[in-house]
Formats: C-alpha cells, sequence, structure tokens
C-alpha cells in the first residue's frame, strides 16, 4: 500500500495523491467493516499534505562539505575568497545576500561577534567561530585586493565591486562543478548547517536563533529531518494473526 502511494504521489498533484489516499482509506474502513481483515488499518495510509511542513530540508552529503572547501585552491587570492565563502555559508547559516553585505565594519575581532544584515533591514549579532575568523583574515590578508570598498567580499578582477548575492550563489555552483558534488546553491548550505544542528541535538529555539528566524513555525521543519529518530518514534505496522 505504501508503495502504491508514494509510485502515486511520483505522477499526480498533491490533491491527486489526497484523493487517492482518501479512497485507500475509506476502502481499508469498509474492509475492516465487513469483517475482511481483523484490524482496522486505515489510519496506516500514508498522509499527503501540501502544506510546508511536508517538505523535509536537505543539507549537502556529509562527505559534499569538505569537497566543496577543498576544491578551493587557496594559493590563489579567488580561492581564499571561494573558500572563506564556503565557510561562512557552511558554519554560519548565512543567506546569499547576507554574505554579499557582510562589511569589514561588522566584525568585532576582540570580542569574537559578527554583525549580519538579515531581511528587512534586521540585523543580528552572531558569535564569530574561530575556524570562520581563520578563514575570512586568510582571505582579508592574502587574498582581497586592494580596495576602498567596506563590504568583506569582492570581486577578484577589476572593476572591483562589491559581490552580489548572484555572485555568492556563483561560488556555490562553481565549487560543486569543481568537486563533483551535484549543483546545489547557497540555501542548501544553509540548510546544511541547520541539519548539522539538529543532529547534534542543539534544541529547536537556539536552532531559530542562530539562523534567525523571526518565528519557531519557520525552524520546526528541521524536526522532522533526523530520520533515525523518526524511525523509532514511528508507529509498527499492524500485523494479523499469522494464523
Amino acid at each position: 500500500m505504501t508503495h502504491a502511494i508514494t509510485a502515486e504521489a511520483g505522477r499526480v498533484s498533491v490533491g491527486g495523491v489526497q484523493y487517492y489516499v482518501a479512497a485507500v482509506r475509506a476502502l481499508l474502513r469498509y474492509c475492516h467493516l465487513q469483517g475482511l481483515v481483523d484490524a482496522d488499518l486505515s489510519a496506516a495510509a500514508l498522509a499527503a499534505t501540501g502544506r510546508r511542513m511536508s517538505l523535509l530540508p536537505r543539507g549537502i552529503g556529509d562527505h559534499d562539505a569538505p569537497a566543496l572547501l577543498h576544491a578551493c585552491d587557496r594559493r590563489r587570492p579567488i580561492g581564499r575568497r571561494d573558500y572563506a565563502v564556503l565557510v561562512v555559508l557552511l558554519r554560519l547559516g548565512l543567506r546569499a545576500g547576507e554574505v554579499a553585505r557582510l562589511r569589514l565594519d561588522d566584525i568585532d575581532w576582540r570580542a569574537g561577534v559578527l554583525v549580519v544584515h538579515g531581511k528587512g533591514g534586521r540585523m543580528d549579532r552572531m558569535p564569530l567561530p574561530s575556524d570562520v575568523g581563520a578563514a575570512v583574515t586568510g582571505y582579508l590578508q592574502r587574498g582581497r585586493p586592494s580596495t576602498d570598498l567596506r563590504e568583506v567580499f569582492v570581486t577578484a578582477i577589476a572593476p572591483i565591486h562589491p559581490l552580489t548575492r548572484e555572485a555568492v550563489g556563483g561560488i556555490v555552483r562553481r565549487a560543486c562543478v569543481r568537486a563533483g558534488v551535484s549543483p546545489v546553491g547557497p540555501h542548501r548550505l544553509r540548510h546544511t548547517a541547520a541539519v548539522r544542528m539538529v543532529r547534534a541535538g542543539v534544541p529547536l529555539p537556539h536552532i531559530g536563533q542562530a539562523l534567525r528566524h523571526q518565528g519557531l513555525t519557520t525552524t520546526a521543519v528541521y524536526s522532522r529531518v533526523d530520520i533515525a529518530a523518526l524511525r523509532m518514534l514511528a508507529r509498527p505496522w499492524p500485523i494479523g494473526d499469522p494464523r
């Protein structure tokens, strides 16, 4: 039954799957009422929903993140820049636009704090992990062109100007090509940071704070990410008497 429903989901809309599931449940309920099966199996049919919670956010593979970083040639200035951008995305879960808007004045090296300019003019202070600081420092000292611009990340070739969110996406996609990883965008790296926190047992409210979500509703989608934990909570399939 599960295979039939999932197969149906692959070829029709969410509404079509919901109609199909309703029909399956009605049939199972009828079979139970008619005494054809011992248990009411209608509740065992997979639910189909079009809500946001039905979509599991996916990060990149466990081996893909190191591959992306290793694909950056840090012997070259552009490689140091790309490496720093990827580290910021993977470790802090910043959005592409937030990386592009990051300014030199936003980093308090002494306090180890970073100011992030988020959506709608929102500003948040975040801890600056040592590995992120080292990656950014490596770029600033040995990779960033001499310029009066205050944005941290700038183009490597003249005319020098700040990176855009699209340019940040290009850095991620080119790193995927070099690493032989399936192409993804910057937001998948944000999901990767969140998924790692979930698997490390970080409480959802803390994950929401790290990702700067405006409410727990947005963060709650990550509660469904840890498949291993979900399997332990899943109800056993009802089995009839083998006789």
